[in-house]
């Protein structure tokens, strides 16, 4: 089964929710990548940004999910975290490099294999992403179908 992943910067929740049928594509700038867990990337990536654990990210209910799949079928629309959002946006190349390592060793250790050179590239994108939306006043969300 293949996942699409696209993250997208959108003015609000509304606004996120409104595209979730058809995705972000002719609407808001986006980025897309496919097949792995994003949900769980998420409180990943907080965590190595952040140092905290899995579960105190999970216990605060990140990602806020925005749109809920009808009986599990259809797209999902998640907001990323302000903190992850910052996070993103204020880490520089190197940090961005070793936070792409760190996650796909966590990957590894759970039996995914997961390329480096990808892993760099999504954080990089995101991150391109994150610095857009701070220079507006914008959201960071992601469409799963």
């Amino acid at each position: 089964m293949s996942i699409v992943i696209k993250f997208f910067v959108a003015p609000d929740a509304e606004a996120a929710a409104a595209v979730a049928e058809g995705g972000p594509d002719g609407v808001f700038e986006s980025l897309t990548f496919g097949n792995f867990d994003v949900e769980e990337a998420l409180i990943e990536w907080e965590g190595i940004f952040t140092g905290r654990s899995f579960e105190e990210i999970l216990d605060d209910d990140v990602p806020e999910t925005v749109v809920v799949p009808d009986d599990g079928e259809g797209p999902l629309v998640l907001a990323v975290s302000g903190t992850l959002r910052y996070a993103l946006c204020t880490a520089v190349e190197h940090r961005l490099a070793e936070v792409s390592r760190l996650w796909v060793a966590e990957r590894a250790a759970d039996g995914e294999v997961f390329d480096p050179e990808i892993a760099v590239w999504i954080l990089n994108g995101l991150a391109g992403l994150a610095r857009a939306v701070r220079e507006g006043d914008e959201n960071l969300y992601c469409w799963v179908a």
